[in-house]
């Protein structure tokens, strides 16, 4: 049986399913709801963004998740 910790919020998932459950970005691991509120947040800037830069993207991405994992939510 395989547990996977939420590294956002910190809830426990039991026999979690790859990209169905929970997703991994950068080096976090994330459950569905936090990962669903992840991109809530950072879809406005992303299209206001030109021209668009993968490592800006990469960067942005990180940095909003170590912010996320600090604070607890996302």
């Amino acid at each position: 049986m395989l547990t996977i910790t939420c590294d956002v919020c910190r809830k426990k998932m039991e026999d979690p399913q790859t990209n169905r459950s929970f997703f991994y970005y950068a080096k976090h691991s994330v459950c569905e709801p936090c990962r669903d509120n992840f991109e809530y947040q950072i879809k406005p800037n992303l299209r206001n963004k030109e021209p668009f830069a993968f490592d800006w993207y990469r960067k942005y991405v990180s940095d909003t998740l170590d912010k996320a994992v600090q604070k607890g939510r996302a």
